[in-house]
């Protein structure tokens, strides 16, 4: 992904913006991250990512890096406090909490937190578009320009065999994410990381929208795509993890001021 720094420095020096905060304590920024899960789960409810006890977003223990914070087995997106969080260490063992953990959690997201030490979180749900593109077995295309923060930036995931399940499988989805931001599971749905929950959520989130838009195009007409030059500029412009940090503030201003019990 591009440099946040690189971004920073193209802004004014006298500009006011929020920016991820630091912590020197490990303790504040566990809590940090636990109230942005649930802001994120609340949003995913929100906005219509539930498809029964589907789904789950994790976020790395600042402390404990083989152990992550997950939303509960069954526990409705929309109804997820800070309180209800999980926390999953390496093998799959609930060492924290009241509820249990979503195998398919277990078996996708340790590897892929395994795999990707700089990964503070990632997130999947089975959202309609992402199914429906998934169901294609094909990567998005540089249509638009907020679908170019993806452009040679997601994998492919070109196999389906059933619930993951397994730590095997969930290897296998590591490596098609590779580097990247994104994977597309085909038959299954979408899956995103970032280097800290705002941003994955918020690359689901885009990528969900990419998803509908090129959808609809491609069923209006033949795409029209971004020359390859001006797609590597756009990503660069908006595909680095500040950028989405700075993207999802406006949804996550909206869903804890309505919605404070989720600090609960």
């Amino acid at each position: 992904m591009p440099d946040d720094e690189q971004f920073l420095d193209k802004l004014p020096t006298d500009l006011i913006l929020r920016l991820p905060p630091a912590f020197d304590d490990p303790g504040d920024e566990r809590r940090h991250r636990k109230e942005r899960l649930a802001a994120a789960l609340r949003i995913f409810g929100r906005l219509g990512f539930e498809e029964g006890v589907a789904g789950h977003i994790t976020a790395r223990d600042p402390e404990r890096a083989d152990h992550f914070w997950v939303n509960p087995f069954g526990m409705s997106f929309k109804h997820v406090r800070v309180s209800d969080l999980i926390l999953v260490d390496h093998q799959g063992r609930v060492v924290e909490g009241r509820y249990p953990v979503n195998e398919a959690a277990f078996a996708i997201h340790s590897q892929i937190h395994q795999a990707r030490p700089g990964v503070v979180a990632a997130a999947h749900s089975h959202s309609t578009h992402g199914r429906a593109m998934s169901a294609l077995g094909r990567r998005l295309e540089p249509i638009t320009q907020d679908v170019c923060a993806f452009y040679q930036d997601h994998g492919l995931f070109d196999d389906y065999t059933g619930v993951v399940t397994d730590v095997e499988e969930g290897k296998r989805i590591a490596a098609a994410l590779g580097g990247h931001k994104a994977v597309i599971l085909r038959n299954h749905g979408l899956l995103t990381v970032g280097d800290t929950v705002d941003a994955a959520a918020w690359w689901f989130i885009t990528m969900e929208r990419s998803c509908q838009v090129q959808l609809l195009a491609q069923a209006a007409g033949p795409l029209v795509p971004i020359e390859h030059d001006n797609a590597v500029l756009t990503h660069g412009q908006i595909g680095n993890d500040l950028v989405g940090w700075i993207n999802y503030q406006p949804l996550y201003d909206q869903i804890t001021r309505e919605q404070p019990d989720l600090f609960d």
